[in-house]
């Protein structure tokens, strides 16, 4: 595979992500030495290492994560690789894991949570929130870059990767967040009373009735 070098950081980022998730699923558990040669074979290591300076480590690091658990399936409530993920609960195992933060539990908590920011900023590990339940902040996703996003769609689907310009999910944006320390650390209580705000006097959803 030739990589262009003028190709953008962000789909350097995904290229290199897919890579490492098929030689996490198909390779041994102490194969450190073999994906590095891979990667070298590829060209990728100081691509990778660009990508990672552009983009910052942990962001970086956190799409690369992120790309590992493609094909987990969908399922309401979960959380974990073992049950499966729901939208919410995927993106905050992802951000527990890869940059030690802490998000609330459901979507419209965690848009609560976050600073607001426009489309045109988005960035490798921000989120992108959509309505796909006929309210706000329903449907929750992690960007990756090049105007695509992975996420845990719905009831018998898997863990995967989608553009955002695709009619469905352009007609359904519903707004990006950005995560900061800070931000990642909130309370539930208090992201839940922001959610609330949000909402107006939309009642919260439990697990077991939020779909998405």
């Amino acid at each position: 595979m030739r990589l262009n070098a003028q190709m953008s950081a962000p789909l350097l980022a995904l290229a290199s992500a897919m890579l490492f998730a098929a030689s996490v699923h198909a390779a041994p558990a102490n194969s450190g030495d073999d994906l590095d040669r891979l990667l070298a074979d590829k060209g990728l290591l100081t691509q990778i290492d660009q990508v990672r300076q552009s983009v910052g480590s942990k962001a970086s690091e956190l799409v690369v994560n992120a790309m590992g658990f493609l094909g987990v399936p969908y399922k309401r409530g979960g959380n974990n690789v073992e049950t499966g993920f729901d939208c919410s609960g995927f993106v905050r195992a992802i951000y527990e894991q890869s940059v030690g933060l802490l998000l609330p539990r459901k979507a419209e908590q965690q848009a609560a949570a976050t600073q607001n920011i426009d489309k045109t900023e988005l960035q490798p590990g921000d989120l992108v929130f959509f309505n796909t339940m006929r309210r706000a902040f329903s449907h929750v996703g992690i960007y990756i870059g090049d105007g695509k996003f992975i996420h845990s769609p719905k009831p018998g689907a898997e863990v995967r990767v989608e553009s955002m310009s695709v009619s469905y999910w352009n007609r359904r944006f519903d707004g990006a967040r950005r995560v900061a320390p800070q931000e990642g650390r909130a309370a539930p209580q208090a992201a839940s009373a922001n959610a609330q705000a949000v909402q107006g006097a939309t009642p919260q959803l439990t697990t077991a009735q939020q779909q998405y």
